[in-house]
């Protein structure tokens, strides 16, 4: 990916020593990004992104659709993509297309290649996207029409896509190891020979599909009808995708979950401009779950603002994160300052992710002196501020990431607390480049936010309400 920041391979984190206060301009939404883009190259014509996240698993889709013959114009300084869409035709008949580890870009790109009149595709990625559950879109696809085969172990990347369309009919699907199963499905079965009817042989977690829905209807897909509760869409056949005018990109809500968390480490208050209570994105749930932490989180014209002053009781919580669970790494790695035990759940799918998140969590809270009861599906934390403390005075605490961009973000706002009372840096991250997939400027973004905090020329940021 071009013009990434220079990080070390370690990144020790400055403690706040003054309350935070400011403005964070967030990314774009992945999520939105790279379901916009596959949406764009299937309507007829040019679209404009504006907004759009650039990151690794954004370029990875902007670069598959020029390798399918769908060119895309790519502005990161403008944050823009210019989609030169083909009317859900694929131009190129053969295609090598590399997905890193991206799973939407992987999910999305197999149904559509899948989805295509003819045409040989080949698509790979790194190991860790070989072990990415794959199953439940393949099988739904194949029982489709489509003629997909697994070159390496069955159910997983690589893949051989022999293209010839997808003939629509019922057809029933497995998406419990991912919604992007699901989504990727619902998004290229209007170019189906026939009308489609998906019944959902599973659990369905449900905000990330319904943005999946209310993108298509954005794209003029707005004859789709679903029922959440008998876990049944139903899809016309309607090859006509389209959007007129420039489309705009929500800020990430899942990046805004690590500054909307930021004042329970640091205090102070800070300002998320463009989110709003009208997000597509699930993930925005996660600012009902600071609230109950005791976070003070206020929606306003031109965004939100989360505070907390030092003077309430920060609580412990129980809650369910299997709509969000993308956020559930930042509810963890800012438990350790909470009071009372937090327990994790609906999070069992997230071992099959960039890394086992639940097992990786587990095992850095444990490296930090905190109790851990980690089951299949969930982490209950119980805090331990003066083992943590002791460890850190031992030393630099080193948190391993993975290659896991989330682990990287969400235990900076960790070390963001000024744990030693000094403002010596006491906790560090391994491979903080890794938050290239997502977020490639987080470290700069932090690093500013830091330096206004501290700064005391400069009067016009909001104080804590």
């Amino acid at each position: 990916m071009s013009n990434l920041p220079s990080l070390p391979s370690v990144l020790p984190i400055r403690p706040f020593t003054e309350p935070a206060r400011g403005e964070v301009m967030l990314p774009g939404s992945k999520s939105i990004t790279n379901r916009a883009l596959l949406l764009a190259a299937l309507c007829d014509g040019p679209v404009t992104l504006t907004g759009a996240l650039f990151s690794e698993d954004t370029e990875i889709m902007a670069e598959a659709l020029n390798r399918l013959g769908i060119e895309v114009q790519s502005d990161a300084g403008a944050k823009t993509f210019q989609v030169t869409g083909k009317g859900g035709e694929i131009p190129a008949q053969s295609a090598d297309i590399f997905i890193g580890n991206a799973g939407t870009a992987a999910r999305f790109l197999t149904a559509l290649c899948a989805s295509a009149k003819s045409g040989v595709y080949r698509l790979d990625g790194v190991p860790q996207m070989r072990k990415r559950p794959m199953k439940g879109l393949i099988d739904a696809l194949r029982s489709l029409g489509a003629d997909i085969r697994c070159t390496g172990a069955e159910g997983f990347f690589p893949l051989e896509i022999r293209a010839r369309g997808l003939r629509g009919g019922r057809v029933e699907i497995d998406a419990s190891e991912s919604s992007q199963m699901l989504s990727a499905l619902l998004m290229v079965a209007p170019l189906s020979d026939k009308p489609t009817t998906v019944q959902v042989v599973s659990k369905v977690r449900r905000p990330f599909v319904q943005m999946t829905l209310g993108l298509l209807d954005q794209f003029g897909q707005n004859a789709i009808e679903y029922d959440f509760r008998g876990k049944l869409f139903r899809v016309s056949r309607n090859p006509n995708y389209r959007f007129d005018g420039i489309y705009c990109v929500e800020p990430d809500a899942t990046a805004a979950s690590y500054f909307l968390a930021l004042p329970i480490a640091a205090k102070g208050s800070l300002l998320i401009p463009g989110l709003s209570y009208a997000q597509l994105q699930g993930d925005a749930l996660f600012i009902a779950v600071l609230q109950h932490v005791g976070a003070k989180i206020v929606g306003k014209a031109s965004g939100f603002q989360s505070s907390h002053d030092g003077s309430s009781n920060v609580s412990g919580v129980t809650r369910d994160f299997s709509g969000f669970s993308d956020t559930f790494l930042t509810l963890a790695a800012i438990a350790p300052l909470l009071d009372g035990p937090s327990t994790i759940a609906g999070i069992a799918h997230t071992r099959k992710q960039e890394t086992d998140r639940v097992a990786g969590m587990a095992k850095e809270l444990q490296r930090l002196g905190h109790g851990v009861d980690e089951k299949t599906d969930s982490l209950t934390i119980t805090p331990n501020l003066a083992e943590m403390k002791m460890r850190a005075q031992a030393g630099i605490i080193e948190i391993e990431t993975y290659g896991d961009h989330r682990f990287a973000m969400s235990f900076a706002i960790l070390g963001c607390y000024d744990l030693l009372g000094t403002g010596r840096p006491w906790l560090a991250i391994r491979n903080p480049a890794c938050c290239a997939k997502t977020f490639p400027n987080f470290f700069d973004v932090l690093g500013q936010v830091w330096e206004d905090s501290h700064s005391r020329t400069n009067p016009t940021f909001p104080q804590p309400a």
